[in-house]
């Protein structure tokens, strides 16, 4: 099953010519869960190759306006489009408060918005996966997620299978599910006869702002992909630690101390271009990227290779719409 991240907002505070404030959206299988939803994340979808899809669900890490600005106008917008199926929006305490002031901009939808208040140590089930929710040194109510799948069987021996009589077919299917079969000679058989040791499934961790904790790096350990805010470099340490966010640095040692796949830097300051915090990075934990708005890492599991960023990722070619005086034309000047 395909899994991967795209990077839809990877800017701090305030949007920079280059990048929008912070929207993450986690893809695997048919699940779609977008992490924050910064001012202009449904415009940004829409300049995506994935476009608008109705989201069933909208996770916030906190409610600082650059986590969730852009969420009033996406209801609107779905509203709309005559959306009936309901969506579930999560986030730590506070959020029930949150929707109270923000009634009156929404106003009347086609569809319920549920409200999920989550706590650090809450586990979301869903089909293959859970979602866990710890606590982050923000100094605000805020979390982090990590998407954890479900361990996966083992490798099937095929020679063991010849050998215990089992027939090709649906009782091979079977045992590779965990199920246990009968064979017409009356012998029943577990998954463990022809099934190597369970592998383990896939870890997204993401962090959503904080300063560097022991929670995160626990959460973390031999993870796939941890999502790390770098909001500033080791220049503006003071500032970061005044501010409770993290630098480049402090991002790739917590990295490099849990054992991590592969490390991505994002929440820049406008005032990094994003070579110098990579770099800085780097010197520390080598496999460290810095996604840029639509690149996208996709991660495979273990026995298939390395997790990749694909710049550019869910940026469609450019094309007639795009090009600059080309809203006029299509009725949207």
């Amino acid at each position: 099953m395909e899994l991967d991240i795209v990077f839809l907002g990877t800017a701090a505070s305030a949007p920079s010519a280059g990048r929008a404030p912070m929207a993450t959206l986690i893809r695997r299988g048919g699940d779609r869960l977008l992490v924050d939803c910064a001012e202009g994340t449904q415009r940004q979808l829409m300049r995506s190759s994935l476009g608008l899809p109705d989201l069933p669900d909208v996770f916030l890490t906190h409610f600082h306006a650059d986590h969730y600005l852009g969420l009033p106008g996406m209801l609107k917008t779905f509203a709309l489009r005559q959306r009936e199926e309901p969506l579930t929006v999560y986030g730590p305490p506070g959020l029930q408060q949150l929707f109270g002031d923000l009634r009156r901009l929404i106003g009347r939808l086609t569809y319920e918005v549920e409200l999920a208040e989550v706590r650090a140590g809450d586990a979301l089930e869903r089909d293959g996966f859970r979602l866990l929710v710890f606590p982050v040194h923000h100094g605000v109510s805020a979390v982090g997620y990590a998407l954890v799948e479900d361990d996966r069987p083992g490798r099937f021996d095929v020679e063991a299978a010849d050998a215990l009589g089992v027939p090709s077919g649906p009782e091979r299917g079977a045992l590779q599910r965990g199920e246990s079969i009968t064979l017409d000679d009356g012998r029943t058989l577990t998954p463990d006869a022809v099934l190597g040791p369970a592998r383990p499934g896939r870890r997204i961790v993401l962090s959503g702002d904080t300063a560097p904790t022991e929670t995160v790096r626990i959460l973390a350990e031999g993870a796939d992909v941890l999502v790390h805010e770098a909001t500033f470099g080791e220049d503006e340490r003071d500032r970061a630690e005044d501010t409770l966010h993290s630098t480049a640095r402090q991002a790739a040692e917590l990295a490099r101390d849990a054992g991590v796949r592969l490390l991505a830097l994002t929440h820049l300051s406008p005032r990094y271009a994003g070579a110098e915090l990579a770099a800085e990075a780097e010197a520390v934990f080598t496999p460290t990227v810095v996604p840029r708005d639509f690149d996208v890492i996709e991660v495979p599991f273990r026995e298939r290779g390395e997790p990749t960023l694909v710049r550019k990722g869910a940026r469609p070619p450019r094309r007639l719409s795009e090009l600059p005086g080309a809203a006029a034309q299509h009725g949207d000047a």
